[in-house]
């Protein structure tokens, strides 16, 4: 991608490019009739696909400090995009289970339970987050054509670890546990700002780290590049959860895809409810300032830039 391309418009591609991938994997995994509508349900409905996007965009960014072309660099990486997407959709298939969020709206439409029942939804759930591994690990993937480039095995097994300590107990399963905690679902719990910041980079911030990190991996980054974007993903996922806590508050489900205002009528912990609109606000800029600076004494600025600016503006 060059700078002169919008963002939008780059973001458009990355996700057209992620949507027919997906669609290429459950073909090809061929899971049983049983499962296969549940699983399609969930992974092929609309959404941002912000994950699979810094995956890629992350990849093109160092890939060109290698000499990877931009195509090549998506090609390596897109494995990666996809295995991430994938979890980032069992994780939400699991939340609006009646056991966790217990919602019926998700990205604009009935969730995964609502429609193929509970039983199914959690499984499906288990299939998408095991097939992840699957999909990153193969060579060559099933998220790619034949004849695409292929990571060398240490990268992929890099990655592979990288992406499950960030799906497991010490990233989005202990982040979700403490979430039950807080809102007296699985004991009973109190948040102050640190134990608040500890709980969103498990749930929401690990796997945005790794979804970022994982691009770099692939196209074999440094250790200061991949440090470098970690550090940037730390602070983005940090303010992508700020934004949509301010969201909940302020947006509508027609915006959002989901259900407004949930947050607060079940009295969960979030930035507003903690600190107030306008400081969750200022949080939210000085993450995203944090990111930036980061990226700019690496050299590493251009798209990866533009989507924590977008991040800060977004409303949905």
């Amino acid at each position: 991608m060059t700078a002169t391309v919008p963002l939008d418009t780059h973001l458009a591609t990355l996700r057209a490019l992620v949507e027919q991938s997906l669609t290429r994997v459950l073909d090809r995994l061929a899971p049983p009739s049983a499962i296969a509508d549940p699983l399609r349900y969930a992974l092929l409905g609309p959404g941002k696909r912000l994950r699979p996007c810094l995956t890629l965009t992350t990849a093109e960014t160092v890939g060109q400090r290698h000499g990877l072309s931009a195509a090549d660099a998506r090609a390596l990486a897109l494995p990666a995009a996809c295995a991430v997407e994938m979890i980032h959709t069992y994780s939400l298939v699991h939340d609006d289970l009646p056991a966790m969020d217990d919602d019926a709206l998700r990205r604009g439409r009935p969730t995964t339970h609502i429609v193929h029942g509970e039983g199914l939804a959690i499984l499906a759930g288990d299939g998408l987050l095991t097939d992840a591994f699957t999909v990153l690990a193969s060579a060559p993937s099933p998220a790619v054509d034949a004849g695409a480039p292929v990571a060398p095995a240490d990268r992929r097994l890099h990655a592979v670890r990288v992406l499950a300590d960030a799906a497991g107990s010490r990233g989005m399963v202990g982040g979700q546990a403490i979430d039950l905690a807080a809102v007296g679902r699985a004991g009973t719990a109190t948040l102050d700002a640190a134990a608040l910041t500890d709980m969103h980079a498990r749930k929401t911030g690990a796997l945005i780290r790794a979804a970022s990190t994982l691009g770099a991996i692939i196209v074999g980054g440094t250790a200061a590049e991949i440090d470098a974007i970690d550090q940037y993903a730390t602070d983005l996922g940090l303010a992508f959860q700020i934004v949509d806590d301010i969201l909940d508050v302020e947006g509508s489900a027609a915006d959002l895809g989901k259900t407004a205002g949930k947050d607060a009528a079940a009295g969960k912990p979030t930035f507003p409810a903690l600190y107030g609109l306008e400081t969750s606000r200022r949080m939210a800029a000085d993450c995203l300032a944090r990111a930036t600076s980061v990226l700019d004494r690496a050299g590493l600025g251009g798209p990866l830039q533009d989507i924590a600016a977008w991040s800060l503006t977004r409303r949905a």
